[in-house]
């Protein structure tokens, strides 16, 4: 049995509570997830798992050795890191997690910048709004807007966003356009933009003069993800709220014409996220370090509404 392969698999049935998402996430077969965690029972002498049809659950001696294990394994990932040569030999595979507008207008168009200076990392890059497990899904870092809700991740922040409210000039033609946000409720559609996994609307927010408004609009069309928000108001579907990086090209190309310009929206920042377990990973550092300069620098993220 190698033990450390053993370790690591059990730690991955832990996070991720099932073999078969284990397996998935560590990219090998059910059978050999199976085998390493029945040889380390055998090495141990103890019992760390209940199996059942559906979950998997640690017993009491699996709960303790579960923290020691995590700490060794941190451990042991310090000490590759400290014995890098330097940065450019950093080398392996990420698995980073980012919302689709993010990913298609700033991420992967500058990608080839970062292979030039990291050759030997590869990028598992899932593009995907909704929110998602680092632990549970084996993911290195995410890079999300908004208030961090999970207090034991570590945030670096990197960017701070505005927002702007938009429709094409086909809606506004039919329409009319708004002058105060209350008229929103009322003659107007507004493409409502829903979270992935809560099925919540996300309201459109204004405030001017000490004035605050809130509406999540009538609609016509709900979408969950931010380049189908945009895509519907091209096309004359109702009035949005969004990111200026995202409305840039809209706006300069005439396909989106700005509206309530006098009411501002709250910014909101942008962090990338990862696990406390994985700070001293080497490639995450510089991939961490890579990605803040990017968004500190990038000429869409520095426009304001």
């Amino acid at each position: 049995m190698d033990q450390l392969a053993a370790m690591r698999a059990f730690v991955r049935v832990v996070e991720a509570g099932t073999f078969r998402q284990a397996a998935e996430s560590m990219r090998i077969p059910k059978p050999t997830i199976t085998k390493l965690i029945q040889g380390l029972e055998t090495h141990v002498s103890t019992k760390l798992l209940n199996r059942t049809t559906r979950r998997v659950t640690v017993t009491p001696d699996g709960a303790a050795y579960y923290e020691r294990v995590v700490r060794l394994l941190g451990e042991l990932d310090e000490l590759d890191g400290s014995m890098a040569l330097s940065q450019a030999h950093a080398k392996g595979r990420l698995r980073v997690d980012v919302g689709s507008s993010l990913a298609v207008l700033v991420i992967i168009p500058a990608l080839p910048d970062f292979y030039a200076r990291y050759p030997d990392i590869q990028i598992d890059l899932g593009v995907t709004d909704r929110p998602v497990d680092l632990i549970g899904e084996n993911v290195d870092c995410v890079i999300r807007g908004g208030t961090l809700s999970d207090q034991s991740l570590i945030a670096r922040r990197i960017s701070e966003i505005t927002f702007a409210t938009c429709a094409a000039p086909s809606y506004i033609a039919r329409h009319g356009e708004p002058r105060h946000p209350a008229e929103l409720k009322t003659g107007h559609h507004v493409v409502n933009y829903f979270h992935p996994r809560s099925g919540r609307m996300s309201p459109l927010d204004f405030t001017a003069n000490g004035e605050t408004f809130e509406t999540a609009g009538p609609h016509r069309i709900a979408v969950n993800d931010s380049l189908a928000y945009i895509t519907a108001a091209t096309a004359g579907l109702g009035i949005i709220q969004a990111p200026m990086f995202m409305l840039h090209k809209h706006i300069e190309a005439g396909r989106l014409v700005r509206i309530l310009k006098d009411w501002t929206s709250e910014p909101l920042n942008i962090h990338v996220v990862y696990p406390p377990n994985r700070h001293l990973s080497n490639k995450l550092r510089v991939f961490v370090d890579w990605i803040a300069d990017l968004f500190a620098h990038h000429e869409l993220l520095q426009i304001r509404a």
